[in-house]
């Protein structure tokens, strides 16, 4: 079984430090087999941002921890123009990680993250086909039965982002790039972005979309909030590349607690959420997914 803490949207310059220092706490009590962050780092790109941030994971990395990070579009500066569109990931690359596409693999997972921020799109993501192609032949040489995991920063499909059922744009090349996670067999199918925790079968949110399960975690430790959600992240317990939980980490406050706990299992091509009986968990942040066994 392979643990995995998945947090976003960290937002250094727009942090809670009680909040980072809390995050330290946890992973270093659970000790996950990796830390995956799935971008936007910084606020605003800021060189004092970006040290804040390049320390912060210094100081997991100390711990004995395992990441695999990617970039985010606020890792992008947004008003330098000639750093936009001339260096716009110099930064991120200077202090956090110089691979915009990460890969990770050992006995049980093999995980590649893919860099969706682009100079020009502001806040939306994009997949280019080079990204296509590297997706694909990475994950041709990962023998069948480990999990195979994908991580952008913006999710692939169209999410809801609100309580009136509203959409998000889909990634750029979202047709192209959900056929590309299909043809590699992707399992799970990690990302931020929205602030908001998510989980549902790829297939019920467009079509010929493959078998993946999508997971979206809200942000680690940002006081920008959106619809209401407190601060969160996601712990994984993959056990098979049919068989996960995912536990919803909460803050309340004062510290990380436990929330929403949802078994998945796949059966005949279609994943089941049951709900978890978790005596102590805090209530309040839902994934999609109900249980249906």
């Amino acid at each position: 079984m392979a643990r995995i803490a998945h947090l976003s949207d960290i937002h250094f310059g727009a942090h809670d430090p009680k909040i980072v220092a809390a995050t330290e706490a946890w992973l270093q009590q659970h000790q996950p087999d990796l830390v995956v962050i799935s971008g936007d780092f910084t606020q605003r790109a800021k060189r004092d941002q970006f040290r804040h941030a390049s320390a912060w994971i210094n100081r997991l990395r100390a711990a004995g921890m395992k990441l695999l990070v990617i970039p985010g579009n606020h890792d992008v500066p947004l008003y330098n123009l000639a750093r936009r569109f001339g260096a716009p990931l110099r930064r991120y690359q200077r202090y956090i990680s110089n691979d915009l596409c990460p890969f990770y693999e050992d006995d049980e997972i093999a995980i590649l993250g893919l860099n969706t921020a682009r100079s020009l799109t502001i806040k939306d993501g994009r997949i280019n086909h080079d990204q296509m192609r590297l997706l694909r032949d990475r994950f041709a040489r990962v023998a069948v039965g480990k999990t195979r995991i994908l991580v952008t920063h913006h999710p692939l499909f169209a999410m809801p982002i609100g309580k009136g059922g509203e959409l998000s744009e889909a990634v750029g090349r979202h047709e192209d790039a959900v056929r590309a996670a299909a043809e590699a067999g992707i399992h799970i199918a990690l990302a931020g972005h929205f602030h908001r925790t998510y989980a549902e079968a790829a297939q019920k949110m467009v079509a010929h979309a493959g078998g993946a399960l999508v997971i979206q975690a809200g942000t680690a430790t940002s006081t920008r909030l959106r619809n209401a959600e407190p601060q969160s992240f996601n712990w994984l317990h993959v056990h098979r590349h049919d068989e996960i939980e995912l536990q919803v980490v909460v803050w309340d406050g004062a510290s990380f607690q436990r929330g929403h706990h949802v078994a998945y299992f796949k059966r005949n091509d279609t994943w089941i959420g049951q709900d978890m009986v978790d005596p102590g968990a805090l209530p309040g942040i839902q994934v999609a997914e109900k249980a249906r066994v």
